[in-house]
């Protein structure tokens, strides 16, 4: 019973007038970045956004809402990837509880350890999906590495970890940024 007591206090109706503004946060971000074909993703904000403020589970929700809506409505491609948006709402919430969001220099450290559960989780998703070469623009990075001679789990998991570090510490800090503007 404590755990499903612990989800509900990650929800009021701050939170829940807030989840799709940060939904709409994510699918624009994350669709201006597949169009410029940018290296990078910056289609989490909303989610470490709600994480931060409500709790990891209504940054999970946040997540995973996002990329299926995004799938469904928009880029069939983000359909997929809705784990690793839950899971970086999960991260990202259990941060801020632990006090990685309280000053910029523990935000890095919440930032590196939400970009290492993106990579994880993310790295299996675009090598049984998409073969692993997806319509990232860090894709162009990963056939760098295929041409190299790597296997495709290595190259797309080196990918990851040179990317989502970039990606999801830039993330965290605009968040913090946003909610010490509050």
């Amino acid at each position: 019973m404590k755990f499903f007591e612990d989800i509900k206090k990650d929800f009021n109706t701050m939170i829940w007038v807030l989840i799709p503004v940060a939904i709409a946060i994510n699918i624009v971000m994350g669709q201006i970045v597949v169009i410029l074909k940018l290296p990078i993703y910056l289609d989490s904000i909303g989610t470490v956004l709600v994480a931060v403020i409500g709790g990891p589970w209504a940054g999970a929700l946040t997540g995973a809402l996002s990329n299926t809506i995004w799938g469904l409505l928009i880029d069939p491609n983000a359909l997929p990837w809705w784990p690793v948006a839950f899971f970086i709402g999960l991260v990202a919430g259990f941060c801020a509880k632990g006090g990685l969001f309280k000053t910029w220099w523990k935000v890095l450290i919440a930032g590196f350890l939400i970009a290492l559960t993106a990579a994880i989780v993310s790295t299996p998703i675009a090598v049984y999906i998409y073969g692993g070469i997806t319509a990232s623009g860090s894709s162009f990075i990963t056939a760098y590495l295929l041409q190299t001679g790597q296997g495709v789990f290595q190259s797309v998991f080196s990918t990851n970890f040179l990317v989502e570090p970039v990606d999801k510490i830039s993330t965290s800090l605009l968040a913090f940024a946003i909610i010490q503007g509050l």
